[in-house]
């Protein structure tokens, strides 16, 4: 159905226009021209890290992350159970074996304590991980320096899986760069778009330079086509680039107004018993890009699915929080460490319409709903 209030809607209001039309009047349409090299560039800039290298959707960065990291078929990675498939299912494309980690309550993203428990398991029992994916839900930093210690302790790299979190920081070092590699989405949905792309950053030069290559079907140097190893067509296009600099120029700005929609939110509905909100841990600042609320049925009186409905009736989009994958039928067999954190989580949680243009007197709209559902019950 067509919603009057989207969950997360793209916004362009920059040189979003003007770039494109320079990159189809270059005749540059394709995985080669200035706007690709320029948006790298940026991106690099705007992160403080030393290369950026742009792809074509976050799923293909995360594959991508682990060819680097030597994933092979028989291996096992350790994956936050409480996400998108898609930061799982490239490790089942190298044919190994992922290993779901519980949350924690304060960040709702991977617990350090059973990452820990999980990985001296896995020691114990002859199969020490190869990698650990830890993901930055909703914008909201996890734990990095906790995980960043336990995984040096075994010598274990880490990929951030910050498609949600571009812009979020911990202590002034932004997602994405804490880990040995961090990957991104710019998809539709995201706090700024290229349509569809990602892009992975390493401050490891040669990560970036060898994903760069590999990214665009690893063609050797040469005036003929020749490979020596097996690549991939993962490489951002030209026009899509356009789209991401025009939108990466903006970023500062969407991340303020989804800063504001959350604290909006909190203004009018935080007094509602039963209803929380995520907070910001010290030291962290999260872009907000979708805000979140955790409805306890037994105070409110409806479920988070009573209030979805409603919403949607109205016009208005929301979505249940993920999933666990470990809750998923397609990974029944796969290991877990943990509890019922992520299980609650997704039982309880909603996101409400987050989008940057969202207006003061629309958030009272939305908000009115939820009150209207709250009076029902008493």
């Amino acid at each position: 159905m067509a919603f009057q209030f989207k969950l997360s809607a793209p916004i362009f209001g920059g040189n979003e226009l003007i770039y494109t039309q320079e990159a189809i009047s270059s005749g540059q349409l394709a995985t080669s021209g200035s706007f690709i090299d320029k948006f790298e560039r940026k991106l690099g800039r705007k992160l403080k890290t030393h290369q950026a290298v742009a792809l074509n959707s976050g799923t293909s960065s995360l594959h991508l992350a682990l060819v680097l990291l030597g994933v092979k078929a028989g291996d096992e990675v350790i994956c936050q159970s409480f996400t998108f498939c898609a930061s799982a299912n490239p490790i089942i494309y190298l044919g190994a074996t992922p290993i779901f980690v519980d949350s924690e309550k304060e960040t709702w993203n991977m617990s350090p304590e059973l990452l820990e428990d999980a990985i001296m398991h896995r020691i114990a029992h002859g199969k020490k991980p190869k990698a650990i994916i830890v993901v930055h839900l909703f914008g909201m930093p996890a734990k990095m320096q906790e995980i960043m210690e336990i995984a040096g302790r075994y010598n274990i790299p880490v990929l951030e899986d910050a498609a949600e979190a571009v812009g979020s920081t911990v202590n002034d070092r932004f997602c994405g760069t804490m880990g040995d590699i961090g990957v991104y989405s710019f998809n539709g949905n995201k706090i700024i778009t290229s349509g569809g792309g990602g892009a992975l950053i390493a401050n490891d030069s040669s990560l970036v330079e060898k994903a760069r290559y590999l990214s665009t079907q690893a063609r050797e140097d040469l005036p003929y086509y020749q490979h020596l190893e097996i690549g991939y067509n993962y490489k951002m296009n030209n026009l899509a680039a356009a789209v991401g600099l025009a939108q990466l120029e903006q970023l500062d700005q969407w991340i303020d107004r989804r800063r504001e929609v959350n604290a909006i939110y909190r203004e009018l509905l935080g007094r509602i018993p039963g209803i929380v909100f995520q907070d910001e841990p010290e030291g962290v600042t999260s872009n907000y890009w979708l805000t979140t609320i955790l409805i306890d049925d037994k105070v409110t009186g409806f479920t988070n699915d009573n209030l979805r409905v409603a919403l949607m009736k109205n016009g208005i989009e929301t979505r249940f929080l993920w999933k666990p994958l470990h809750m998923q039928p397609v990974f029944r067999n796969v290991q877990f460490f943990g509890g019922d954190i992520s299980k609650s989580l997704f039982q309880k949680g909603i996101c409400l319409p987050s989008s940057a243009d969202l207006t003061y007197e629309d958030q009272e709209k939305i908000v009115g709903i939820v009150i209207k559902e709250l009076a029902k019950t008493f």
